[in-house]
Order: C-alpha cells, then sequence, then structure tokens
C-alpha cells in the first residue's frame, strides 16, 4: 500500500483491483468481509509494497472506554500472530471503526468519541513494529480519516460513502460472485431470540426439559445407560427434524409477523424464512434438543450433519434452537450457534460462519469447539479436514453398532469401513487439523462431570450452570 496514494491491491494474480484513496477503502471493506461491519473494530494486513490484503479480524466495539487499552493489544496480537503463522508477517496495518451516532448524536461526534480508541489501535500495532497506514471512522452514511490531513481529501465534517453497487469494487465483486449479506445486526438477528409473545412458553418448556435431562447427563449415580438414552433421543428427534425442515412447505408463505420484522432489524423475506422455521419447532422438541447438545458427544454427532441435501436444513434447525435459548438460558446457545456456524462454513459461507462462531463465543468465551472453529475459519483452513474426520467418526461408530441391532443414531454408513481404522484415522486427521491451526487438538473423550453436593433446584441458577459446563464437558 502506497502511504501517499493509499493505494491497494487485491490478492488474485489474474484480476488485481487497485484501490486508491480513503473512499475505495472504505467502500471495499463490506466486501472484504462479507457484510456491512456496523459496530465493529476492524484490522486488516497488507502485505508487499503494493499493499496485499491479507488476514482480519474484527469485534465488537466496547461500550466502556475503559476496556479499549486491553482489545486494542489483544486485536493487534491476533492479527500479527495469525499472519505470521500463516508465514506471511504484515507489513502494515489497515483499521476500520464502524458505529452508528447514538440518539441525537452525529457521525462527526462519533469520530470524537472513537479517537482515543483509535489512537489505542495505532500504539498497539506500533508496539509490534507495524505501522498503521489508514485508520477510517465509518458512520451515518459518512467515512472520517484519523490519518489523512488533507481536507480536500477527507474532510473534518466527514465524506458520503459512494452509493450502493456503483463503485469499482462493488462491480468486482459482482462479477466474482461475492456477496454481502446485509449488515452485522440483520445477521445476528437471525440467531437472536425475538423477545415474542412466546418466550414464556419456550422457558417453561426449557424448565421441564432441565428437570428430566440435567441430570440424566450429569449424575454419575444413574450410569451411563441413561446418558446414553439420552443421546439416542436427542440425536433421533435431530434426524426427524431435519426430514422435516427438508420438506418443501406445505403452505404458501404469508407477511412476516415476527417481532423482528416489526422492528425493521430484517428484510421481509429473510424474516418471513424465519417465520416458517420456527413454525416447525415446537416448544418441547426445542427444549430437547437445546438441554440434549449440551453434551458433547451429542453435539460431535449432530455436527455430522454438515454437507449434501442435508446441510441447509440442518443450518436451519441450527439458526431455529438458537433462537429459542431464552434468558435465563442464553449461555446454552453456545451449542446451536457452534453448530450454524460449522455448517455455513463447511457449505463456503465463512462470513455467516464467522458471525455464529462469534456470537456462541459471546454465549461461552470458553467453548472449546467454537474456539477452535472460530481460529481455524479465520484463518483460513480448509474445512475438508474436519468434514474427512466426522465421516470416519460416523462411519467407525455405525460400523460398531451393526454388531448391535437397532436403529442407528445417525447419517446412513459408509460401505467398508472398519471400526479400529477409521478411529485411527479420524484422530490422527484430527491431531493434523489441529496443528494446521496451531492449536491443540480436544480430547476425544468426555470429561468426568463434577460432583454436586446436593441437588440444584430445577431451572435454578446453580442447575443451569452445572448443565452449561459439565454436560456439555465443557467442550
Amino acid at each position: 500500500m502506497n502511504t501517499n496514494h493509499h493505494e491497494s491491491h487485491g490478492s488474485s494474480a489474474a484480476q488485481q483491483i487497485t484501490l486508491r484513496g480513503p473512499a475505495e477503502l472504505a467502500d471495499a471493506l463490506p466486501f472484504m468481509l462479507g457484510f456491512h461491519p456496523s459496530d465493529s473494530v476492524v484490522l486488516v494486513a497488507l502485505h508487499g509494497e503494493r499493499g496485499r490484503f491479507g488476514g482480519r479480524v474484527r469485534v465488537g466495539i466496547p461500550a466502556s472506554p475503559h476496556e479499549w487499552p486491553a482489545i486494542a493489544d489483544h486485536l493487534a496480537e491476533c492479527l500479527v500472530e495469525g499472519c505470521t503463522r500463516r508465514g506471511d508477517r504484515p507489513d502494515a496495518i489497515v483499521v476500520f471503526l464502524c458505529q452508528d451516532p447514538r440518539p441525537g448524536e452525529t457521525g462527526r461526534q462519533v469520530r470524537e468519541r472513537l479517537r482515543p480508541f483509535a489512537q489505542r489501535l495505532r500504539t498497539a500495532c506500533g508496539a509490534l513494529d507495524i505501522p498503521v497506514l489508514e485508520v477510517l471512522c465509518i458512520s451515518d452514511g459518512l467515512y472520517f480519516s484519523y490519518v489523512c490531513p488533507d481536507p480536500g481529501c477527507c474532510s473534518p465534517d466527514g465524506t458520503p460513502l459512494s452509493l450502493s453497487g456503483t463503485s469499482v469494487m462493488a462491480a468486482s465483486a459482482a462479477y466474482a460472485g461475492i456477496q454481502v449479506r446485509g449488515t452485522l445486526k440483520e445477521m445476528e438477528a437471525r440467531l437472536k431470540p425475538r423477545g415474542a409473545a412466546n418466550d414464556a412458553a419456550q422457558r417453561a418448556a426449557l424448565n421441564d426439559a432441565a428437570t428430566v435431562i440435567v441430570p440424566r447427563i450429569l449424575d454419575g449415580s444413574i450410569g451411563t445407560l441413561a446418558r446414553q438414552e439420552t443421546r439416542d433421543t436427542t440425536i433421533g428427534l435431530i434426524r426427524r427434524l431435519i426430514e422435516r425442515y427438508a420438506a418443501p412447505p406445505t403452505t404458501p408463505s404469508g407477511p412476516a409477523n415476527t417481532a423482528a420484522a416489526r422492528r425493521g432489524t430484517l428484510p421481509p423475506a429473510t424474516a418471513a424464512a424465519d417465520d416458517r422455521d420456527d413454525e416447525l419447532l415446537g416448544a418441547d422438541e426445542a427444549a430437547t434438543l437445546i438441554l440434549g447438545l449440551q453434551d458433547r458427544e451429542t453435539r460431535d454427532q449432530a455436527a455430522e450433519w454438515m454437507e449434501g441435501p442435508e446441510a441447509a436444513p440442518a443450518l436451519r434447525l441450527w439458526r431455529a434452537l438458537a433462537r429459542r435459548c431464552v434468558a435465563p438460558y442464553q449461555e446454552y446457545a453456545a451449542a446451536p450457534l457452534t453448530l450454524a456456524g460449522w455448517v455455513a462454513w463447511s457449505i463456503g459461507d465463512e462470513p455467516s460462519a464467522r458471525v455464529a462462531l462469534g456470537l456462541a463465543l459471546e454465549a461461552d468465551s470458553h467453548y472449546l469447539f467454537a474456539r477452535l472453529l472460530h481460529q481455524a475459519c479465520n484463518e483460513g483452513l480448509d474445512p475438508e479436514s474436519l468434514r474427512e474426520c466426522l465421516r470416519t467418526e460416523r462411519a467407525a461408530r455405525l460400523a460398531a453398532e451393526q454388531e448391535t441391532p437397532g436403529e442407528p443414531a445417525g447419517p446412513e454408513p459408509e460401505p467398508d469401513t472398519t471400526p479400529s481404522r477409521h478411529r485411527r484415522r479420524a484422530r490422527t486427521l484430527a491431531r493434523r487439523a489441529a496443528r494446521q491451526a496451531g492449536l491443540r487438538p480436544a480430547p476425544t473423550g468426555p470429561r468426568a462431570p463434577r460432583a454436586q453436593t446436593r441437588p440444584a433446584r430445577p431451572g435454578s441458577t446453580a442447575e443451569r450452570r452445572a448443565g452449561r459446563r459439565d454436560a456439555r464437558s465443557g467442550e
């Protein structure tokens, strides 16, 4: 990237896109991420003399300025370490601060309010010997530069963003098939409870399910049989629901009637589609799955619905489940959100995967499966290694189950499988994928649950915490 002309080039040798000036940088951001990053700080790495775009990291802007120094240091370290692991340390960094004005606030006031954060980000990158060539604040349809001193280039009152779809970057993205999936708020709204009138019914169903399912997962005195029966029940219900979601709709879709649609959070067509998915899922069914997926082995089996014609209905199911994790069960959303992120990544929708996995980590920052997937997705790893691992695990399990007659607990088996060989192959692939990501592979078996000194009151905070941490075995 040229410091004077703010020039950057795409990474493709066959088709390079040259960006000149802050205006084109601001316009390019949604195409780099796949969505409009409302309320976000984004760091993008640049490589070489011509400023080739590289890795990027994004996180929501913390509401408290006291958190800004720690976030700035963390973001800079994550970006540099991630690029370095791939053998391409950044030569420079571009920073974007995107936030809509608060009520009664202007875009210029947003710029001034975030100025200390912008400066702290520059300092954090400089401490790692990486210069920051540009810092842009995008707010209220305007962009502001914290770096450019030329008022003719970057007005202190803000410069309007290009009209959507009119820039060179937009035309090139359309030609390449790159899709911007709306705003970050819209994407997150599809994965969060909507505050609808039926939340009370879902909460009651979750309370009732917790009194039955959580003790069966946690209490060692019941034995592994009850835990296995719970897994079989959960997996069987998932299979039936995926078939239900895969079936064509029996009635024409009506107008969107959700709280999110009424508030204008989602486009009408998207809200109507989510309405139909919500109608296909009963409160008791949702509660059974949400609680059952807190068991790690059950969740790992559920991850096998990841490709082919089953992927799309599975993704719709995981989204619908995440929307059913109403208060005070928000932390339980980590499992369906992680599954939604995994399926999205598996089918090539990386922007949706990052959003879902980010929300999973917001629900539970220690959820290991989400952390591993989030880092692997951000580092551009190929999901095929994990898909192959799940295929072989599935084949090994189903081959072993053939020795004991009964209903299979997952998708159809692959032919000519040997359980021991596939288990060894699965472990090898898991370790290889973890090494590629620079991570330590997760343990292959569930961790022993903690003993409870006294039973928790059904639906209480203690039980919910126990279910979140122990039932899913901390993974």
